[in-house]
This record gives C-alpha cells, sequence and structure tokens, in this order.
C-alpha cells in the first residue's frame, strides 16, 4: 500500500494527492497519515508547497467524504428501516437508535462532522448519518473541509518534520493504524455478543 501510495504521487504531484486523499475516504484502508506524510516530506525536499498539499489534499478529502454523504442523502434514514429491522442485530441497533441518531445530527450535526475529522476510526463513518439527517451541503462542506485543512496540516507538518526520515514516519503510523483497527475490531465484537433488543432488555 505504502509503494502504491509514493508512485501515485510520484505520477500525479498534486492531483495524486487530491484522488489519494478522495480515494481514503471512500475506501477506507488507504490510510490518509501516510499520504499526507508523504506530501510533507515532499514539501521538506522542496518538490511540493506546504498549502497547496493541504488545501488540494483537504479538497480531495471534502470529495471523498461526500460520496457517503450523497449515500445518506440520497437514501434517507427511511429507506434505512426495512434493513435495520433485519439486520439489526449484527448492526447492534434498533430503529430508535436510528431515529435518535437523525435527531442529534439535526440539532448538533454540524460540530460533530467538524471534531470527527481529528478521529481515525470515525472521519468517514459520520458523513452517512450527515446525510441521513439531511444537512444543508453547504454546511457539510464548510465543517467538512475546515476540520479536514486542520487535521492534514498536521499530518503534513509532521512529514516536514521528519524530512526524508520514511522509516520514522512508518515506524509510528503503522502501530497506531492496526492498534486502531485492532480495537475497533475489539469493541464491535464485544458489542455484537452482548447485545439484546431493548424488549429482551425490560
Amino acid at each position: 500500500m505504502t509503494d502504491f501510495i509514493i508512485r501515485a504521487i510520484a505520477w500525479g504531484g498534486y492531483f495524486g494527492i487530491f484522488l489519494l486523499m478522495a480515494a481514503e475516504n471512500v475506501v477506507p484502508p488507504i490510510p490518509s497519515e501516510v499520504i499526507m506524510g508523504l506530501g510533507g516530506m515532499a514539501v521538506a525536499r522542496g518538490h511540493m508547497d506546504l498549502w497547496p498539499l493541504v488545501l488540494i489534499g483537504s479538497a480531495g478529502t471534502t470529495i471523498g467524504n461526500y460520496f457517503w454523504y450523497w449515500v445518506g442523502r440520497k437514501y434517507g434514514y427511511r429507506g434505512l428501516q426495512p434493513f435495520i429491522d433485519r439486520h439489526g442485530r449484527w448492526l447492534t441497533l434498533e430503529w430508535e437508535d436510528v431515529e435518535r441518531l437523525v435527531r442529534f445530527f439535526r440539532r448538533k450535526g454540524h460540530w460533530v462532522v467538524f471534531v470527527f475529522r481529528f478521529l481515525p476510526a470515525f472521519r468517514t463513518m459520520v458523513s452517512l448519518p450527515a446525510g441521513m439527517a439531511a444537512m444543508p451541503r453547504i454546511k457539510f462542506f464548510a465543517w467538512t473541509f475546515a476540520g479536514s485543512v486542520i487535521w492534514n496540516l498536521i499530518l503534513a507538518q509532521a512529514g516536514v518534520i521528519l524530512g526524508t526520515e520514511f522509516r520514522e514516519l512508518d515506524r509510528y503510523v503503522g502501530p497506531v493504524a492496526v492498534g486502531t483497527t485492532v480495537l475497533i475490531v475489539a469493541v464491535y465484537v464485544y458489542r455484537v455478543v452482548t447485545w439484546k433488543p431493548r424488549q429482551a432488555r425490560g
């Protein structure tokens, strides 16, 4: 995966960064930490400039997130009810949970979209309920882009600091990414094993 990212950046420059960051939010296994970190290293070598890198990368992030927003907006949360009723056991959700989530997004969704840009496990997932709650597109774009600029600036600056020491980047990002994935899977398995419908709880 790392070799693929390096080749894409070498081939496309800023456009390669844009495509990778867009894809990262549609296919989460592509790590934005490595993409922007390598972009920062390119800045340290004089091959790129910091702010174009951050702004173009954030534009890619926003477009990638819009895919899941569009899915949620197109089908709406009502369209998900048959699916939730049938597969809620594996999602550890009931329809009441979905309705509560949508109501919350309609009140506070802009802050959630912004804050979740800094959480590796949830920054892509948050776009789906935002679309389901019919958050205004302009607001979704604005808060997604604002949070992305801050986060991508941090990642790119880390790459600048590390300079050409790719091994240092891989040493820290790799274990964090693996640890986060293992934690997410463990929490999900625990929820599936311990989850009970409300009727059964009563």
